[in-house]
């Protein structure tokens, strides 16, 4: 279990803290939408932290290639149809690149800055030139206004109970998982980003907001700072002009 990390519930826990039948009974939201309108069609992705394939198996249904990556092998044997590839994603290196590369679950908020960078630099390694990271961010207001619950349509109740503060911008949050038959819950650290240090984040691993895709800036569209790539360079960090960050 990675430190700070932990869940109870039914069934196998991940590294991080996740219970695999919580996340198999999870629905899948508008996500690939906002995905498929992103990107071209039937374009190759890479996704990293897709756990038990939700995501993963609704891009299938709309034509794109998925490799799904994840360090937890219980989740990867839910995943049908994808190239699955279990292991961190920070170390991540395939040698291969991808029209896009998607960093959902709010992975990008991980409390430990060095496993944030490792992260964004996994999704420049592998982001070919010309293609895109996509990245879902947390809302701007997730630590705020806690305890909150809401409750799902399809029957569970989803609770934030709690966000403390462990020093140095990182929070602890423990979220709950109500359902009729069962209870789960996930604790883990989470760093609160503005939209400002998210983009300066980007910028710190060679990456820049190409434009946010939904109102609430939740998912980010990001484009690799390419400096004279012939012959395979890698990008090169450069802070984001003004004129080149879309409005939410």
């Amino acid at each position: 279990m990675r430190e700070g990390y932990e869940g109870t519930g039914p069934g196998a826990i991940t590294p991080d803290g996740c219970a695999v039948e919580l996340y198999s009974r999870l629905p899948v939201g508008d996500e690939p939408e906002v995905i498929a309108a992103a990107v071209p069609e039937g374009a190759r992705i890479l996704e990293l932290g897709s756990g038990v394939g939700r995501m993963t198996h609704a891009l299938l249904e709309r034509g794109f290639t998925v490799t799904a990556v994840d360090e937890s092998a219980p989740m990867l044997e839910r995943v049908r149809g994808a190239r699955t590839i279990c292991g961190p994603i920070e170390d991540l290196d395939l040698g291969e690149t991808f029209d896009v590369v998607l960093l959902a679950s709010f992975l990008v908020h991980a409390g430990d800055v060095e496993l944030r960078r490792g992260l964004l630099r996994t999704c420049v390694r592998h982001v070919a030139e010309g293609g895109c990271v996509l990245i879902q961010r947390e809302g701007e207001d997730y630590h705020d206004n806690v305890p909150r619950e809401r409750k799902d349509p399809s029957g569970f109740t989803v609770r934030i109970a709690s966000a403390e503060p462990l020093g140095d911008g990182v929070n602890s949050v423990r979220a709950e998982y109500e359902f009729p038959d069962a209870v789960w819950t996930h604790t883990f650290r989470a760093r609160p980003l503005t939209k400002e240090q998210f983009e300066e984040a980007l910028a710190e691993a060679g990456l820049r907001v190409d434009r946010y895709l939904t109102e609430d800036r939740i998912w980010v569209r990001a484009v690799a700072v390419w400096a004279g790539r012939a012959g395979g360079e890698a990008p090169t960090a450069s802070a984001p002009r003004g004129d080149e960050v879309g409005a939410g």
